[in-house]
């Protein structure tokens, strides 16, 4: 295993972190199993977020009694100073703690600054002299905010996409936070599911020193996968570096990496995997878009009215609408055996 130092945070933890938004579509005795276990298995970063229905509440179920010995990070949607100080405490009341070690601003379209008319930066300044928070983080998926945030020099860290699916300008980022002793934790280092190849995924990510991935986890196997790798770390070799080039080959360019900040939509389309359905078609399980429930799914694509509001949303300036009738058509194609899966 592998320890590293967090920025100029001074916390010092593996270099291996559990993101814990997929726990919300698991019951609690089973997420509180899996959060557990993973703290047996050397894991001590756990993330979620306000956001993510009933994380939080696990998390802290999980955790009740041994708050010392576990570094908990969330988020807030709030866009106001007030809206900061109501999501912060029931946050402090869901994860049963009075203090929480890193608190992020959750993928804002800007980058709040003390004084700033909005009042979150100053309700977080007053959060940390309270003793509420300890250390100040953002969050983002768009790279032009991202930058902002580690040039303002007001963030202890950042949090943003990375995966080896990442390119030179994601790797620049998180060399900027590592100069200026910013934390860098990267979020979808599976890519939202697009990687299969979990060994290639973390051979790849641990070259990054500082840098903590943050595993969102769901099922015991997958836990078990990942402190695997934490006592046995997988070699980058040749074979995993084929793959590596291989899953570049297939996912470059224009293709939606599952966020839902283009949600909600008003006709009802879950557009972030509606949109993906083609790739998770052939790297993921086929009854997630082939089941009873998932062509439901797929057949509302039609509905779309193309207003326009997931294509403004969407951080990577994607043509949505257009995905949505490309991966409808690839769905039609599979199901009369137009196309082999």
């Amino acid at each position: 295993m592998g320890e590293i130092s967090f920025g100029k945070t001074g916390l010092t933890f593996e270099q291996c972190g559990f993101g814990a938004l997929p726990i919300q579509r698991v019951s609690e005795e089973v997420a509180v199993g899996l959060l557990r276990k993973a703290y047996d298995g050397g894991i001590r970063y756990f993330d979620t977020a306000r956001a993510y229905t009933d994380s939080e509440v696990k998390v802290g179920k999980a955790f009740a009694g041994m708050r010392d010995k576990v570094l908990l990070a969330t988020k807030t949607m709030g866009r106001t100073g007030e809206k900061v100080e109501k999501e912060l405490a029931q946050s402090l009341e869901n994860l049963q703690t009075d203090y929480i070690d890193v608190y992020q601003v959750h993928n804002p379209d800007f980058c709040p600054l003390p004084g700033g008319k909005d009042g979150v930066y100053d309700a977080l300044l007053d959060a940390k002299a309270a003793g509420k928070i300890r250390f100040i983080g953002f969050t983002n998926h768009r790279l032009k905010i991202a930058w902002e945030a580690v040039k303002s020099g007001l963030y202890d860290t950042l949090q943003f996409p990375f995966s080896y699916l990442s390119g030179e300008q994601e790797a620049q980022l998180a060399g900027a936070c590592k100069e200026r002793g910013m934390g860098f934790v990267a979020m979808k280092a599976l890519s939202g599911g697009l990687i299969t190849d979990a060994a290639a995924a973390y051979a790849w990510i641990m070259r990054f020193s500082g840098v903590v991935p943050i595993w969102g986890v769901q099922r015991e196997e997958e836990l078990d996968q990942f402190l695997s790798f934490m006592q046995d770390p997988p070699v980058l070799d040749a074979k995993m570096r084929a793959v590596i080039d291989a899953d570049r080959k297939e996912l470059k360019g224009d293709f939606c990496r599952g966020c839902g900040y283009c949600m909600p939509c008003p006709a009802g389309i879950e557009i972030n995997t509606c949109a993906r359905a083609s790739l998770l078609l052939r790297r993921a399980p086929t009854n997630l878009v082939l089941s009873e429930e998932g062509q439901a799914m797929m057949r509302k694509i039609p509905e779309c009215t193309e207003c326009g509001q997931c294509k403004k949303r969407c951080p990577y300036g994607l043509d949505t609408p257009a995905l949505l009738k490309k991966n409808y058509q690839d769905f039609l194609d599979v199901l009369d055996g137009k196309v082999a899966i």
